[in-house]
């Protein structure tokens, strides 16, 4: 008898993407506690100093004062991990604290922590489906993967709408019995393009046709709105959406993800969702530092100002030298390059000639041919750190023939 030829399998899956410029290296880096964005950089010619321009940390908290001493006393206090799952041993008083401070951000009845924000959806779509017999969801069509990996697993009905389009979301619905239970599925800020969805007229039309609203809030916690609720809080949203879904790991620097929303839904998925029940919960360490940024950024509005003006200060410094950044009413800047090769032989030169570290972004995160850089400034890169990256992109458009806004 034959055998299957495994490592052949292997060879010409890892093959195709080396083929078609997809393949994704790891950067070993170290970022500089109390630097940031500065990092270094442990490439093949040894450690080198860099900067950062791609990280999640948006505003720059992980390495926050008042962060880095909670966690701290926390280690001193309790240890490094939990111990267990959330139902055996691994229920501390940070994890319960910061579940109140989560859901008092989002004027919510109650929070319900997991290991990430991909869990969190994963786990909270595809139980809520579950519970609910004959369940439609309506998602977004550039939702994200761990959305859409939630709603596939609940099994149930699904419609996929045009992206932010009204008319096509209203027609699905239509389509629809009243009686049946419908969720429509989207997210507040898309962050590869750095749009942001008509959430109040979504909430609309949630309205009218009896649907839940399920809102993933990732890119916009900590970001947006007085205390760092999101985009909901910012436009006097919270009311309206029955679910939110957030992070610890973008601007609030951490890691980790949550649910928020009426009590008897987050302890039915609680008590449901296998993802939550079978897993080791957070460490108490990382759940007090999330604690200390959550409410750091509920009474700080500087790191929020910063870091919009420094976007907006890129953005132009890169349509000045006639570089094709989106336009976007967000903190994401992003630059078109369309081609997964010299999307990564543009990052390459960025960082073997400039010190710059920026990840290429290629398909899948994004449609093949939309290929870009996805640029986060945050309120520590300064005006200096800026005008050196548009001068070093400047460089890279023009060695590597790039093609120019129009």
């Amino acid at each position: 008898m034959t055998r299957f030829d495994y490592a052949a399998a292997f060879d010409g899956a890892l093959e195709a993407l080396h083929r078609e410029g997809r393949y994704r290296q790891f950067i070993e880096l170290s970022r500089k506690c109390g630097q940031f964005p500065r990092a270094t950089w442990h490439g093949p010619d040894g450690p080198r100093d860099v900067a950062v321009w791609c990280s999640n940390d948006y505003l720059g908290m992980g390495q926050h004062p008042e962060v880095l001493q909670a966690m701290h006393e926390a280690i001193d206090e309790v240890g490094a991990g939990s111990g267990g799952t959330r139902n055996i041993s691994g229920t501390t008083r940070y994890h319960v604290a910061l579940e109140r401070e989560l859901a008092d951000l989002h004027g919510k009845e109650a929070a319900l922590l997991f290991n990430s924000g991909y869990m969190a959806n994963a786990a909270g779509l595809s139980t809520l489906a579950q519970l609910l017999p004959g369940c439609v969801i309506l998602s977004d069509a550039k939702n994200h993967a761990s959305m859409i990996d939630g709603i596939r697993q609940g099994r149930c009905e699904k419609m996929v709408f045009a992206h932010n389009d009204l008319a096509d979301l209203r027609a699905k619905l239509s389509r629809i019995e009243r009686a049946r239970p419908k969720i429509i599925a989207f997210e507040s800020i898309y962050s590869m393009d750095g749009d942001i969805s008509p959430m109040a007229a979504i909430c609309d039309l949630a309205r009218e046709f009896g649907a839940l609203t399920y809102l993933d809030e990732v890119h916009a916690v900590g970001m947006y709105g007085p205390r760092g609720g999101g985009v909901a809080e910012r436009d006097g949203l919270l009311g309206r959406i029955d679910v939110i879904e957030g992070t610890l790991a973008k601007a609030f620097g951490l890691m980790g993800g949550y649910l928020a929303g009426q009590a008897n839904v987050i302890d039915a998925i609680r008590s449901n969702a296998p993802g939550f029940i079978f897993t080791t919960s957070i460490s108490p360490v990382i759940a007090a530092g999330a604690l200390a940024s959550v409410r750091h950024l509920k009474l700080s509005d500087k790191e929020r100002a910063l870091q919009q003006s420094h976007a907006r200060k890129l953005y132009a410094a890169l349509r000045g030298r006639g570089l094709p950044a989106l336009d976007t009413p967000t903190h994401i800047v992003p630059v078109m390059i369309g081609d997964p090769v010299q999307c990564k032989a543009l990052t390459d030169r960025l960082l073997d000639k400039h010190a710059i570290y920026v990840q290429p972004i290629n398909y899948p995160t994004v449609a093949k041919g939309t290929e870009r850089i996805r640029l986060t400034p945050g309120p520590l890169h300064g005006e200096l750190e800026i005008a050196r990256l548009a001068a070093a992109l400047d460089e890279c458009w023009e060695r590597l023939a790039l093609k120019r806004a129009a």
